[in-house]
């Protein structure tokens, strides 16, 4: 596996890639390495990660470093603005999307209940904008994304809420909770869960802006 620095490889996606791919995971060092990109450079190295990629950077995230609704959206950013957070899911088609978060009015800044947010990506005409509320898990240490919630309002812009449990959202959305865990100051790394079971789905995020 290259150790080079980024700067010098020129290939972020490359060598994220080969940095997971090796025997063993040095998770505070990718984080260093994510770290030290630009942000254009970061979505584009975890868009080079595959299923198996992520997969491993999941498992190895786990008690790594805690990720808290503050690490989604800044409390510098007011309430109802939109923080955009840059995917990748482990998919075979459709797999670029962005989740929106946005913290609803009345929360505490420094340590709100949750967010809100939604999906947004090439499907949603026809599965929906799939809305959720995020909340954080003390025990874990993560953030989870709960589309069993809803939120009762959004930013301008947004599109329309609509429920999960109907129509082709329920096969998309309907009876999920994501996790996340931390792999950087502004990359995290999900798992998706049905019914309390695990899909055997993981998608990667880089936050955009502060």
């Amino acid at each position: 596996m290259s150790t080079a620095s980024p700067q010098a490889t020129g290939e972020p996606g490359k060598e994220l890639v080969g940095r997971l791919r090796d025997h063993s995971i040095k998770t505070a060092e990718i984080a260093q390495f994510l770290d030290a990109l630009s942000h254009d450079e970061r979505v584009s190295a975890i868009r080079a990660l595959g299923a198996k990629e992520q997969s491993r950077l999941y498992d190895a995230a786990d008690g790594f470093a805690e990720v808290r609704l503050v690490d989604l959206v800044s409390p510098l950013i007011p309430d109802l603005t939109e923080v955009r957070h840059h995917g990748k899911n482990s998919l075979p088609l459709f797999s670029h999307f962005e989740k929106r978060f946005s913290r609803p009015p009345g929360r505490d800044p420094e340590a709100p209940s949750e967010l809100m947010g939604f999906n947004f990506q090439t499907m949603s005409p026809i599965t929906g904008p799939g809305y959720y509320l995020a909340r954080e898990d003390e025990d874990r240490r993560e953030v989870l994304v709960d589309y069993n919630l809803l939120p009762d309002c959004h930013p301008d812009g947004w599109p329309e809420i609509k429920p999960n449990d109907r129509g082709l959202a329920r096969f998309v959305y309907g009876f999920m909770i994501d996790t996340l865990r931390r792999v950087s100051e502004h990359v995290t790394i999900g798992s998706a869960a049905r019914h309390g079971k695990d899909t055997g789905n993981w998608f990667v995020l880089c936050r955009e802006g502060r």
